[in-house]
């Protein structure tokens, strides 16, 4: 298998930068701007968090990827899917309430919210795979569509 090509950067600022202005020259390098987006629906796939747990992608970052993909005439969605294990993200009406909690909602980001397999997590398409392991796997239909 190829290696891909990983793009870092620090969480210190200088004089005249922050944070979402590293982000979006980050975008820029890994080539967000040569995409071909015009038209074309643009899942954007986040963790919205669990309750008490700071571990995830604030909205403030997601918003300058959901700006960069419209500027590219996209139709970004922040998306998501149910979790195995009961808690707030078990079906799709706790989850966004999770996630609106966390700051994580079109007012704040810009772009709609969408749990991708839908209310209970049953909405799914079963996907053929050359797998080692598996020869299909199932993958929310708010992605296979």
């Amino acid at each position: 298998m190829a290696s891909s090509k990983v793009y870092f950067t620090d969480m210190h600022t200088g004089q005249g930068s922050n944070l979402l202005q590293k982000m979006e020259r980050l975008l820029r390098k890994a080539g967000l701007d040569r995409m071909d987006l015009d038209g074309k629906m643009v899942a954007v796939k986040l963790h919205f968090g669990e309750p008490g747990n700071l571990a995830y992608i604030r909205p403030n970052f997601a918003a300058v990827l959901v700006r960069m993909i419209k500027e590219k005439g996209g139709k970004p969605f922040l998306t998501d899917t149910k979790t195995m294990y009961i808690g707030s993200r078990h079906n799709a009406a706790d989850h966004l309430i999770t996630a609106i909690r966390h700051g994580v909602a079109y007012a704040v980001v810009d772009c709609p919210l969408i749990i991708a397999d839908g209310l209970k997590g049953n909405d799914y398409q079963e996907v053929s795979i050359d797998g080692g392991h598996f020869k299909s796997v199932r993958i929310a239909r708010g992605i296979t569509d």
